[in-house]
């Protein structure tokens, strides 16, 4: 295609995401109350003595936290309900180009990437009022704690999309396997980097920085990432006992000759002859 006509592809593709997500955006705007319910809850259940009046109630400090409130939850609620569809126009945008093989590749990259996702979101969710007891327990006996409805929900918005994206990692390496950038080999040489690089990241990254959260997305990082490795010995292993059929042949490479059938065929010329 020329390039004007893949800009104009690209216009479409996007124009139809944005569409989904405001779409989804409205349907999370109009049941905003059962979901706001469902992501406070982790922050009704840190200790009642630092709460004002013995209730864990979140504070609205400006007059338009209300306002901004509703709109990151529709938008972050509304991209998980409309994935389907911007994730669709990603594909059809991009899969022409593709070989046949690497689709497959893509079809396994999407198949696994949306419930890893869901499953570190999920841990994020049942460790939120770990953290939040850690840190909010460290205040005095005698104070209350005041924590404020923005810095409550980027809390729960950084946990949620750092455990999800955290736990895509291993899949990418998988994904880097198969298509022969890396090896077992150079994953086992490596392997202790990586752990150490887990914990590190881990720590840096989780918005309470506290251990108990720190462990709670490294060690199940770790474990994906061994479940990677074995994976990929198990590839590599495959790939050594038999060449690949649906490799493709690089440019300076010939394609292999079919014997079987040039014979057959100056056969059937010696007999026509």
């Amino acid at each position: 295609m020329p390039l004007m006509d893949h800009l104009r592809e690209l216009r479409n593709r996007l124009i139809k995401a944005i569409l989904g997500l405001v779409a989804g955006g409205i349907v999370a705007w109009l049941l905003f109350d059962p979901i706001w319910k469902f992501l406070q809850k982790p922050y009704t259940r840190i200790p009642q003595e630092h709460c004002l009046g013995g209730e864990c109630d979140l504070v609205v400090h400006g007059i338009f936290d209300g306002f901004f409130v509703h709109l990151k939850v529709a938008l972050i609620v509304g991209a998980v309900l409309s994935s389907p569809i911007w994730l669709y126009q990603i594909w059809a945008f991009v899969a022409p180009g593709l070989y046949k093989r690497e689709r497959r590749w893509t079809y396994t990259f999407m198949g696994a990437a949306v419930p890893l996702f869901l499953a570190g979101a999920a841990l994020a969710y049942l460790t939120m009022d770990k953290g939040l007891k850690i840190f909010i327990g460290l205040a005095p006996g005698d104070t209350k704690v005041l924590v404020g409805i923005q810095d409550y929900l980027g809390y729960a918005q950084a946990m949620l999309l750092i455990f999800g994206l955290t736990f895509e990692l291993p899949l990418f390496v998988v994904m880097l396997n198969l298509a022969g950038v890396l090896t077992h080999e150079r994953i086992r040489r490596s392997r202790r980097l990586i752990v150490f690089g887990v914990f590190v990241f881990a720590a840096v990254a989780t918005p309470s920085q506290d251990p108990f959260t720190m462990l709670a997305l490294a060690v199940p990082t770790v474990v994906l990432f061994e479940i990677a490795e074995v994976l990929a010995f198990f590839h590599d292993r495959r790939k050594g006992r038999r060449p690949d059929p649906d490799a493709e042949l690089s440019d300076d490479e010939a394609s292999p000759l079919d014997l079987e059938a040039i014979d057959a065929e100056l056969e059937g010329g010696g007999r026509a002859r």
